[in-house]
């Protein structure tokens, strides 16, 4: 693998400067400031509090790409945010089923064959363009609440709503290309935004159903 390789994959860039995507590189501060945020308001929960560790790593790997744009930033950007997924998965299966440690973590590998069935599908959407990659995790999360709503309503809700957030969000991800034209700066910073707001609700959602308050 080519670690060093250059990546152009968004409007804003427009060259091989450090500073050559200026707005993707700083609104990923988004993600540090949510993930303080959590961190305070975790307190001695810890699960809450390492997906908030990870929110924040988050936000430096993404920083990391959109100044660095190579193949070994690319990693330092998904890396992260698959572990959070895995994280919240293994989390929500300890709390809302119940599960016991190895049982949760049974269920939580089986989001590595879901994902390798749903990308696929997704990537028959031309129109998804790089975005096929990551559609299948508000559909995942619609399950979950459907799944939820007798047994934990309070939660499904919550986790509806952080899904109607993610989506949202990848449509300005996925229109960053499509409107380059247009708006010179991308739509990309809006992903990053909007998916701060999004994985700080998620953690927010997965603490008060620790603490058994109503997320809505």
């Amino acid at each position: 693998m080519r670690w060093y390789q250059a990546i152009d994959g968004y409007c804003e860039r427009v060259g091989v400067a450090y500073w050559a995507e200026p707005i993707n590189a700083l609104t990923n501060l988004a993600f540090i400031l949510a993930a303080l945020v959590m961190w305070r308001r975790s307190a001695d929960e810890g699960w809450a509090r390492l997906l908030s560790a990870v929110l924040g790593i988050i936000g430096i790997g993404s920083f990391l790409f959109h100044t660095h744009a190579q193949v070994w930033a690319a990693l330092a950007d998904t890396v992260p945010i698959l572990l959070f997924i895995l994280i919240y998965i293994f989390a929500i299966n300890r709390q809302a089923w119940k599960l016991s440690p190895w049982r949760a973590l049974g269920v939580t590998a089986l989001f590595f064959p879901y994902a390798g069935l749903t990308v696929p599908l997704f990537q028959r959407f031309d129109a998804l363009g790089g975005s096929a990659g990551y559609a299948p995790v508000p559909l995942l999360i619609v399950i979950y609440a459907v799944l939820l709503r007798k047994r934990a309503p309070d939660l499904a809700v919550g986790l509806t709503i952080g899904a109607g957030i993610l989506i949202v969000s990848l449509t300005f991800r996925t229109l960053d290309a499509p409107l380059c034209d247009r708006v010179p700066m991308g739509t990309h910073f809006m992903w990053h935004l909007l998916n701060a707001v999004m994985l700080g609700w998620m953690i927010e959602v997965y603490l008060r159903a620790r603490l058994g308050k109503n997320p809505s």
